[in-house]
């Protein structure tokens, strides 16, 4: 599965959590990365050994947190993994409709952290305005010998 970096993030409401956490936005986001990659993890876990209640608390928990950072397409995918895990064990029922949903996930969680973490680091790569170090500036328009 792969977004365009533009539909990946709900960029208003990121900046508005960066906005409400202020100087904790950076170490939230670390918890984001931290609790995701676990998250992802443990459904890609319970996947495997068809344990439908093992999916709902990760699941849940990663839909919420990407909801925070304005990640929709995460926290979506993130919801319809709980909501049929939840359903698989109302019915006490094996998730393997889930399975597909999973396989999108951790890519998706790479590409949108990806964007997240990009977007928080205060170092931003920029191109070098002339040659770079040490090069002589190619003139580009009149006057610029």
């Amino acid at each position: 599965m792969s977004f365009e970096g533009s539909t990946l993030i709900n960029w208003p409401a990121y900046s508005q959590a960066r906005s409400e956490l202020g100087a904790g936005f950076v170490r939230i986001l670390g918890y984001f990365r931290e609790d995701g990659v676990k998250s992802v993890a443990a459904i890609e876990a319970a996947m495997r050994s068809l344990n439908a209640a093992a999916m709902v608390i990760p699941a849940h928990t990663l839909k919420g947190e990407a909801r925070q950072f304005g990640a929709e397409p995460l926290a979506d995918l993130a919801e319809a993994i709980e909501v049929i895990a939840r359903d698989c064990v109302e019915k006490q029922d094996t998730p393997e409709e889930a399975l597909e949903h999973i396989v999108q996930l951790r890519p998706l969680f790479v590409e949108t952290l990806t964007l997240l973490e990009r977007e928080a680091n205060p170092i931003v790569a920029r191109k070098p305005a002339a040659g770079g170090f040490g090069r002589r500036a190619i003139p580009t328009g009149f006057g610029e010998d």
